[in-house]
């Protein structure tokens, strides 16, 4: 199986991103539809603008901001067909989950990764 990578959306789409998935809520600023290179847009399972309001990428809520975006992607009625998208993918090659924040340390696509992991 090839791998999940995470990026920033702003940065250059490279050969070995293979799909390229935005799992933003929002459309990223700046950024034409032209120029982004993505494959799909998977706002159904990025997390909810409460959730996303609350976090604010503070590493101090992190370990509560996992667990409550696990809550919620758990209880996604459209997370299993996500799932199943990301391992048809995976067999064809890279996935690269895009993401807009700033903090590429503390960000939910990283989180987002895991979970994937963990379900396929």
């Amino acid at each position: 199986m090839h791998s999940i990578k995470i990026k920033r959306v702003y940065a250059a789409p490279s050969e070995d991103d293979g799909y390229r998935i935005l799992v933003d809520r929002l459309w990223p600023r700046g950024i034409s539809k032209e120029k982004i290179n993505i494959n799909k847009w998977a706002k159904e399972i990025t997390p909810s603008t409460e959730l996303r309001k609350t976090f604010k990428h503070d590493p101090e809520t992190m370990d509560e901001f996992r667990d409550r975006y696990y809550f919620e992607l758990d209880n996604n009625e459209q997370a299993p067909d996500f799932i199943n998208l990301m391992k048809d993918k995976l067999k064809e090659g890279n996935v690269t989950l895009l993401y807009a924040a700033k903090n590429e340390e503390y960000n939910h696509a990283i989180i987002l990764k895991e979970w994937i992991e963990e379900h396929i």
